[in-house]
């Protein structure tokens, strides 16, 4: 049985033999070198079909608002062919569904609660109320319904929603309780990108099944969630035109980081990062994703003739090629008229201000191999009565963030904002992390600085590591706007 104790002191380990370093969290092992997880036997890959997630339906459009109504309940799902697997969802969908949003429009969900714990629901990477944002401890009960409103006066992005119950949210964004949010503005819209059917969300996670294809939870399991999910099916094919499309993607991992390419080395056009656009689109041959980052990348499949299969890879671990290094295939099956283009300027971002406040932010959490090992942020675990920065509305600030750790991996969310990175162990950030931000990865001994601005909401919030299982452990603070 994998523990908290185990699975630490078995990083630890694996830190003297080269295969966790500072500079990249973990290679992918060899398949001599590593063990078995998976109790269950996965389809062989590429021979489940990848679907699109549904998008929702609001249950009315008066009064200038959308509305929505959501439950969440517990239901058996097909992940694996032939295996019915218990999930907890929003509305019966895994992975969660999308809702798509206009900005300058309210929208209102109201969601039930049908499970038997308690929940909270946090739109991560909103501009939204206190009252609105979901907090740990801000949660509603079995049996009862809290309405959420999002007034979406923020520019498009690429928001997703999940659980936040604190001591619960790890468990339940792995089990399911996890969507995706496209908040689109007038800008957008007015670009000649890929669009309907040839604009897809692909959420990306890990899960670890047991032997009759039940998701085990095991807190800080980061050695044993070694089956990769592309929406929600193990390793994937997906059936593309001879054109370009846009792929709206989410790491909605626990802990999971990613390093996406194409198997022929083929060009990928990045357009957008957590916080939409950026200013200029780059072409890259790698994409990488900390958990709960997200990328709009453009992938133009016109150069290859029909008939082509390309392999969207990951090269990181832990787990080895076979287990974790094939995320899903591409088949070209057919040409399509396309008249999508990607400008050379996508958006101008406005001047950020000047800051006049600076703060100092470290993420550590226990090495030493106890069996309960704390997530710390500034040496403390998280307190919810405690507030740790006190902001003046209307300010600007520049954070420094260091992840204190000589092996273990972090990155930092902030709530009610996007940030603007500034630098990266002291040196200018790569286009992919030039537009606005809310997450942000930092490998073992890392630091980085962000400039936010506090100038819409008063009230607490919270920022905290984004591998969920590190933020339950209290891996998490407070801070106040006033």
């Amino acid at each position: 049985m994998v523990t908290r104790r185990s699975v630490l002191g078995g990083a630890i380990g694996a830190a003297g033999a080269g295969l966790l370093t500072t500079g990249g969290l973990v290679p992918l092992l060899s398949a001599q070198s590593a063990q078995a997880t998976e109790a269950v036997t996965l389809p062989a890959p590429f021979t489940v079909r990848m679907p699109v997630p549904p998008v929702l339906s609001p249950i009315s459009v008066l009064g200038g608002q959308d509305t929505y109504a959501v439950t969440m309940k517990e239901v058996a799902r097909e992940i694996i062919p032939g295996v019915q697997t218990k999930l907890l969802t929003y509305d019966g969908h895994f992975p969660g569904p999308v809702l798509r949003a206009r900005s300058g429009r309210k929208v209102v969900i109201r969601h039930r609660n049908s499970l038997t714990m308690p929940v909270s629901v946090h739109l991560h990477g909103g501009n939204v109320s206190p009252e609105n944002d979901g907090g740990p401890m801000d949660t509603f009960g079995p049996g009862t319904s809290r309405t959420y409103a999002y007034p979406n006066q923020q520019p498009g992005a690429a928001l997703w929603f999940h659980d936040h119950a604190h001591h619960m949210e790890s468990e339940h964004v792995f089990r399911g309780l996890s969507g995706t949010y496209l908040l689109s503005d007038e800008n957008e819209r007015s670009l000649p990108l890929p669009a309907g059917q040839y604009e897809v969300p692909i959420a990306l996670r890990d899960a670890r099944f047991d032997d009759a294809g039940q998701l085990v939870y095991v807190m800080d399991d980061v050695f044993g969630r070694t089956a990769i999910l592309a929406n929600g099916r193990p390793t994937p094919y997906f059936e593309v035109a001879a054109r370009k499309y846009r792929f709206r993607l989410l790491n909605s991992s626990n802990m999971r980081f990613f390093q996406l390419r194409l198997s022929d080395g083929g060009q990928m056009i990045q357009i957008g990062t957590d916080g939409g656009l950026l200013e200029r689109p780059f072409t890259t041959d790698t994409v990488g994703l900390s958990p709960a980052e997200r990328a709009d990348v453009v992938i133009d499949f016109s150069r290859y003739p029909v008939g082509t299969k390309i392999v969207l890879e990951n090269t990181l671990g832990p787990g080895t090629p076979d287990q974790v290094g094939k995320v899903l295939r591409f088949d070209v099956v057919r040409t399509a008229a396309d008249p999508s283009r990607v400008p050379d300027v996508l958006r101008t971002l406005p001047a950020m201000a000047k800051a006049t406040v600076q703060r100092t932010i470290v993420l550590s959490m226990d090495e030493d191999g106890r069996e309960e090992p704390r997530g710390l942020m500034d040496g403390q675990e998280w307190d919810y009565q405690r507030i740790d920065q006190t902001i003046a509305h209307g300010t600007s600030e520049i954070w420094t963030v260091t992840n204190a750790n000589k092996i273990i991996p972090h990155n930092f969310h902030m709530h009610l904002v996007q940030f603007r990175l500034l630098e990266r162990n002291g040196a200018p950030v790569g286009p992919a992390e030039a537009g606005p931000k809310d997450t942000v990865r930092l490998f073992p001994g890392e630091t980085v600085k962000l400039h936010a601005t506090f100038d819409s909401y008063k009230g607490t919030y919270v920022y905290h590591c984004h591998l969920l299982d590190h933020s339950a452990m209290g891996m998490m603070a407070n801070f106040r706007v006033r």
